[in-house]
C-alpha cells in the first residue's frame, strides 16, 4: 500500500532496518517472555520505534515525502480494516448447532470465494464471529490458523477487490480480469489443498470430541441473520476502494472519508444487543492500528533498499514467486508485489509508473506477473504481520476466550509445516510448470 516510487527518494543507511527487525521481535518474543509488559506498553513500543524511523528521516536524510506517504496509506489502510471491523460487528450470523468437519469445510469454501467479492478484510470481519460460533465446544487454534489461510490470504486471489496486492495492480493498469483468467488453476489448486489438509486434522479434533458433543454437532445448522441495513454500509466501503487516491484533503484521501463516515454510521444506527451479541468492542482495532503504525514506519528503510533494485537479482518466475512471498510473509504484501512488479519491469526497461508499460509487461511476460501475484497473496498467510486481517482475527479470536498460536508459534506450528510445502508444491507445478 505504500507508493515505493514516492518513498524511495533518499537511500537509507541499511542500518535504519534495525527498528523494523526489533518490533517484529517484540511481536513475537514479547507476549512469551513479557506479556504483562507487552500487553500494558506494546503502544510505546510500537510509536517509539516507528518515532526513531521518523526522526532518520527528517534529521538524517532531510526527506519527508516517505512520511507524508507513510501517512497517506496508514490512514487509507485503517480506514479500510476499522471500517470494516465496525460494519461487520454489527452484523450478526448465527448457526443453530455446531458444525461437523464436512460443514466447516462447506464454510471455509464460500469464504474463499466471497473474499473475492468483499475482500479478504472484508470477508474476515464478516465470517470469523460465526465461525467461532460454528465451533464453540471444541474450537481450537487449528480453526483461527486455516481461517486465516483460506479465507484471509489465499482465497482472495481472483479479483483485485480480494486482496490489496492485486488492487495496487489495477491502478498501475493490470486488466482487473487479469487475475482471474490466469490465476483460477493455481487459486483452486491452493485452496483445494488447504481444505483437504483441514479437513484430515478437523475430523481427528472431531473424533476426539465426547460423543455428546458430536451427536450435538450434527444438528440441523439454521441460519440467523440480523443487522442486514449493515450490507449497505459494506457496499459504501466497498465502492469507496475505487476512489482515485489523488483525491485527497490533506493526507486524508476522499475514500477514507467515506469509509470513515460510512462506519460511523452503521455503529450508530446498529441496535446496541446486536453490538453485545457480538461482544464488539474496539480493542482489536486499537491493537492493530498501534502495532501497524510502527510497522509502516520501521519497514520504510526495508522497502527502499528493496526497490533500489541493489538485492534483487533473480530470473526465473519460480524465483519471483518464492522472493515475493519470503518478504510477503512479514512486510505488508502490498508494497511488496509493488517492489517486485518493479523490479521485473525494471529488467525489461519498463516503469512501473506508466501505464502502457504494465499493459506491455502483462501481454508479454504473464508468467511472471502470476509469479508476483502469487506469492504476494499466497504468503501473507505465511505470518499474522502478512496481510492486515489476520492480525485482526487473530485478536478477535482472543477477545472470544480462544486460545491462539503465538507468532512464533504460528510460524513453527503452521506456516512451515503445512503452508510453505503446499505453497511449494503449487508453484512448482503452477509458477514453474507454466513457465
Amino acid at each position: 500500500m505504500i507508493s515505493l516510487l514516492a518513498a524511495a527518494h533518499a537511500m537509507p543507511n541499511p542500518w535504519m532496518v534495525l527498528p523494523f527487525v526489533v518490533l517484529l521481535l517484540c511481536i513475537a518474543l514479547m507476549p512469551l517472555f513479557a506479556s504483562h509488559f507487552w500487553e500494558h506498553h506494546y503502544p510505546k513500543v510500537a510509536i517509539g520505534l516507528g518515532w526513531i524511523t521518523a526522526c532518520y528521516y527528517i534529521f538524517g536524510l532531510g526527506e519527508t515525502t516517505p512520511l507524508v506517504h507513510a501517512a497517506e496509506e496508514y490512514i487509507s489502510f485503517m480506514a479500510l480494516v476499522g471500517s470494516l471491523y465496525v460494519i461487520s460487528g454489527g452484523i450478526k450470523i448465527r448457526v443453530k448447532g455446531e458444525a461437523t468437519p464436512w460443514v466447516n469445510v462447506a464454510f471455509l469454501a464460500t469464504g474463499a470465494v466471497l473474499a473475492n467479492i468483499i475482500g479478504t478484510t472484508g470477508a474476515s470481519m464478516l465470517l470469523i464471529r460465526p465461525w467461532i460460533r460454528m465451533n464453540k465446544y471444541r474450537i481450537t487454534g487449528l480453526h483461527i490458523v486455516f481461517f486465516i489461510f483460506i479465507v484471509s490470504n489465499c482465497g482472495g486471489c481472483l479479483t483485485p477487490i480480494g486482496d490489496p496486492p492485486l488492487f495496487i495492480g489495477f491502478l498501475r493498469g493490470v486488466p482487473f480480469w487479469w487475475v482471474l483468467e490466469h490465476c483460477w488453476p493455481a487459486w483452486l489448486l491452493t485452496v483445494s489443498l488447504l481444505l483437504a489438509v483441514f479437513l484430515v486434522l478437523d475430523w481427528r479434533n472431531f473424533m476426539r470430541a465426547p460423543k455428546p458433543v458430536r451427536d450435538k454437532e450434527t444438528a440441523h445448522e439454521t441460519w440467523m441473520f440480523r443487522g442486514l441495513p449493515n450490507l449497505v454500509f459494506l457496499a459504501v466501503v466497498l465502492g469507496a476502494v475505487f476512489i482515485d487516491p489523488k483525491h485527497k484533503v490533506g493526507v486524508v484521501t476522499v475514500s477514507a472519508m467515506l469509509m470513515i463516515a460510512a462506519a460511523a454510521v452503521s455503529y450508530f444506527t446498529t441496535k446496541k444487543d446486536v453490538h453485545e451479541a457480538n461482544d464488539f468492542n474496539f480493542h482489536p482495532v486499537q491493537e492493530v492500528g498501534y502495532l501497524f503504525i510502527g510497522i509502516f514506519l520501521t519497514m520504510l528503510p526495508a522497502l527502499a533498499i528493496l526497490q533500489s533494485g541493489t538485492v534483487i537479482s533473480l530470473n526465473s518466475p519460480l524465483q519471483y514467486y518464492f522472493a515475493t512471498g519470503a518478504l510477503s510473509a512479514f512486510l505488508d504484501n502490498a508494497p511488496t508485489y509493488l517492489a517486485f512488479l518493479a523490479a521485473e519491469m525494471g529488467s525489461y526497461h519498463l516503469d512501473v509508473g506508466n501505464p502502457a508499460d504494465v499493459m506491455k509487461f502483462v501481454i508479454e511476460h504473464p508468467h511472471f506477473l502470476g509469479a508476483v501475484s502469487l506469492g504476494a497473496v499466497f504468503f501473507g498467510a505465511g505470518s499474522y504481520i502478512g496481510n492486515g486481517p489476520n492480525f485482526m482475527v487473530k485478536a478477535i479470536a482472543e477477545k472470544s476466550k480462544v486460545h491462539t498460536p503465538g507468532f512464533i508459534g504460528y510460524i513453527v506450528r503452521y506456516s512451515l509445516p503445512i503452508l510453505v510445502p503446499i505453497l511449494a508444491l503449487v508453484g512448482w507445478i503452477m509458477v514453474h510448470g507454466g513457465h
